[in-house]
């Protein structure tokens, strides 16, 4: 046996990788995502709170009071008698129509390209994978000048029918019809004399509703949170979902936009309040689909 001398085990030891830089680098991962996401959406929770003064001038995670949430309410549902509620019964129509429509597409539509043939097949299977990759302000243009040859501006339809247009849930439900549908079971139902609408409606379609539960969950968040169309094609500020409604209410918040009437009691506990009123639908909508969700990331990962 040799012996290990001192300088050996000195060597050992600095050749060792040191365990303490992953920790390190972990370390400064979380205070950077500290400071940039957790401490604003903190902030905007407490700024409902206090008083547009007490914003500017008091700590910036201190709490204020609930009387000034209540307050700060009551400015907000009366902005221009009640336009937040219109907006957000807007948002609702819209989101809500639209989805109804994207499901009755997108659904029939995957399965057809996943497990039927016909003529044309793969040019609307590589239409449809385009489509998804492109940009969607790239198809703001064309889409607004077809709406306005159909005299659909300011229109529920000049919102509703594009925000159906979804050709990620077609290729969501084409993957998941593709690979994880029993192909032995659609042959033994062809046998036993079913036709495709029947092999759709009995069988694929109760089997996917994980998956149409994702599709639903992504539409329905997409179109909620869509600005720049309803921005465009809604003249009308009746008609304003809550997303175009915020800008609104943001150029009439003093803080913002200096011309802005001084009487409007709109100030920054106001607007941040505003935020978190528009964004709560799609947040409970999340908290009370998590298995959906989980069970929709997780169809077609594996196929028997």
């Amino acid at each position: 046996m040799t012996q290990t001398t001192p300088f050996l085990t000195a060597v050992r030891r600095r050749a060792r990788p040191s365990r303490s830089l992953p920790f390190l680098v972990v370390g400064l991962l979380l205070a950077f995502l500290l400071v940039f996401f957790v401490l604003p959406v903190i902030w905007l929770l407490l700024a409902p709170s206090k008083t547009a003064g007490e914003v500017v001038r008091d700590n910036p995670l201190s709490f204020g009071s609930f009387h000034q949430i209540g307050t700060a309410w009551r400015h907000l549902f009366a902005f221009q008698d009640g336009a937040m509620t219109r907006w957000l019964l807007n948002s609702a129509i819209y989101s809500g129509g639209s989805l109804v429509l994207t499901l009755a597409v997108s659904v029939p539509a995957g399965y057809a390209l996943a497990l039927t043939k016909f003529r044309g097949r793969k040019t609307l299977l590589v239409i449809t994978l385009v489509t998804m990759i492109m940009p969607q302000a790239t198809l703001v243009l064309p889409i607004f000048l077809e709406l306005n040859r159909f005299h659909l501006i300011g229109t529920i339809w000049s919102v509703i029918l594009p925000f159906s247009f979804y050709p990620f849930g077609v290729y969501l439900v084409y993957i998941y019809f593709g690979s994880s549908l029993p192909k032995d079971l659609l042959s033994a139902a062809r046998i036993d004399g079913c036709t495709e609408w029947q092999l759709f409606a009995r069988i694929a379609l109760p089997l996917a509703k994980p998956v149409v539960g994702l599709v639903a969950f992504f539409s329905f968040v997409g179109n909620w949170n869509n600005f720049f169309l309803p921005y465009l094609v809604l003249p009308n500020s009746e008609q304003f979902p809550v997303q175009v409604g915020l800008n609104q209410l943001l150029t009439s918040t003093p803080s913002f936009n200096p011309v802005a009437g001084a009487g409007l009691n709109v100030t920054i506990p106001e607007l941040a309040l505003a935020i978190i009123v528009a964004i709560l639908p799609v947040l409970v909508l999340f908290v009370f689909s998590q298995r959906t969700l989980v069970s929709g990331m997780l169809a077609g990962s594996s196929k028997e």
